[in-house]
């Protein structure tokens, strides 16, 4: 076993107490040899039992490492446990999920495989109460949320642009930096896109898959989606490049909405709503319905689902263009 190379799962994680044990326990059960890895969580300075869950574990477990992020994002706490870890392979892990117990192994083999720098697989989004199911079966579509294959399924290992909780070789790190810290999301979208300019390669192989828990209400859907628009416009500018042309279409929907209900107002001529607003509402209803075939009790709140992933990423997206509309035209990072 000595020969398998070491492989360090990273947990940036900050008040999860209501899945850390899903998540972490999926971990711990892997068929990867358990000295063979270890797990450092980076706690963004949890107020809830999720400290003590990790303790309890501790107890048990000797690679499991809890160290402090108390910026409290993401990209710190996954910078400070890389500056740490010992593996030749990094995974990172999300609170929110829960990975197979093949998981490790198998991006292990891929990597040596595929000599890609970076491989994943697709996620399962579920939910645990009637909305948080529909905001999943949303989440899962290609309405919701474009071709991404990583949420919406692939039936063919290929390269991609971005996936999620991927594995990557440690010299990944070295060779393009960190996770840039400014991005308080979107920040392992813009590493990936960094990595792919850089020469890299992606690896998706819908083999490997995860289940990721969704958000629980609109409120929070809202706030994640908005917050994917929002520092979507600092990755555009950060790279000096859109990643693919599916990031403008919400924005697109966004301004074409505002200027159509506008003229609609103005003149209460009906023809405004046609090249728009009606095309949407037609869409978005047929696939609800389509969707809703499997679970009817989520009709009702598939629509604004759908209105809620699409409204809020484009109006996040146009904000971060009035915010940070300082930033264009200046030079692409390195």
């Amino acid at each position: 076993m000595m020969n398998m190379p070491f492989v360090t799962v990273i947990m940036p994680i900050r008040n999860e107490e209501a899945y850390i044990e899903k998540s972490l326990g999926s971990v711990l059960a892997q068929d990867y040899p358990p000295d063979r890895m270890e797990i450092i969580i980076a706690d963004g300075m949890s107020t809830d039992q999720t400290r003590d869950i990790i303790r309890s574990y501790q107890q048990q477990h000797s690679n499991i490492v809890l160290i402090d992020n108390p910026q409290q994002i993401v990209p710190t706490g996954f910078n400070r446990a890389v500056k740490q870890a010992k593996g030749e392979v990094i995974v990172r892990v999300d609170g929110h999920c829960e990975i197979p117990l093949n998981y490790i192994q198998t991006c292990v083999k891929q990597l040596a495989e595929t000599k890609a720098d970076c491989v994943g697989g697709t996620l399962n989004t579920i939910g645990e109460t009637r909305m948080a199911k529909a905001i999943a079966a949303a989440q899962s579509s290609p309405f919701g949320v474009g071709g991404v294959s990583f949420r919406v399924g692939s039936n063919k290992g290929k390269y991609v642009d971005t996936l999620a909780f991927g594995a990557y070789h440690r010299d990944v790190f070295d060779r393009i930096g960190l996770f840039d810290e400014e991005l308080v999301r979107n920040q392992d979208d813009e590493f990936n896109f960094r990595l792919i300019q850089a020469g890299g390669k992606i690896w998706l192989d819908p083999s490997i898959k995860s289940i990721y828990y969704s958000r629980a209400s609109l409120r929070t859907l809202w706030k994640q989606y908005y917050q994917y628009g929002l520092y979507k416009v600092r990755v555009i500018q950060k790279r000096g490049q859109i990643p693919s042309w599916r990031h403008l279409v919400p924005v697109c929907f966004v301004v074409g909405l505002i200027v159509t209900l506008s003229g609609f107002v103005i003149t209460q001529h009906i023809g405004w709503l046609v090249p728009v607003v009606i095309p949407y509402v037609i869409a978005n209803l047929i696939t609800s319905i389509i969707i809703a075939r499997q679970q009817w009790g989520s009709l009702f709140w598939l629509p604004l689902i759908f209105f809620v992933l699409h409204f809020s990423y484009g109006w996040g997206f146009l904000v971060g263009l009035w915010k940070w509309r300082h930033y264009f035209g200046a030079t692409k990072r390195s």
